[in-house]
């Protein structure tokens, strides 16, 4: 089984370093095996398209957000905000402690039999911490 994965990212190269990843402007979406990764698109983060006022933890702030990673299997980024409870019972979040996309990648593949062990626990799921 291969993981629908969204990157949270302002450039498309680097993941969301100076905020949580629900503030990314986009998501960049990848199919991710353990040993292939084929990009599938780019995402805009609908919460620009109304909720940016909205402070962190705001419940409509996640569902606009979850509205862009729908399908979506896992969500990775540097650092996850107080709504990473609500958005566990949708997609698996994983925390990679690296800068870029392409970094990220190589450690959702090392670590893929543990991504997906985790990911298919359902709403039981609880979310990763990687290192690079």
């Amino acid at each position: 089984m291969n993981l629908l994965t969204a990157f949270g990212t302002d450039d498309e190269e680097h993941l969301k370093a100076d905020d949580h990843v629900g503030m990314s402007r986009y998501f960049a979406v990848y199919e991710i095996g353990p040993e292939t990764s084929e990009f599938v698109e780019l995402r805009e983060n609908s919460k620009y398209a109304g909720e940016e006022r909205a402070g962190h933890g705001d419940p409509k702030k996640a569902r606009a957000t979850a509205s862009a990673l729908r399908g979506i299997h896992v969500l990775v980024g540097r650092r996850f905000g107080p709504n990473l409870p609500r958005i566990l019972t949708k997609f698996l979040c994983v925390v990679v402690r690296t800068d870029t996309i392409s970094e990220a990648i190589r450690v959702i593949q090392a670590n893929f039999e543990a991504v997906l062990e985790e990911y298919r626990k359902g709403e039981a799921r609880r979310h990763l911490v990687l290192r690079g």
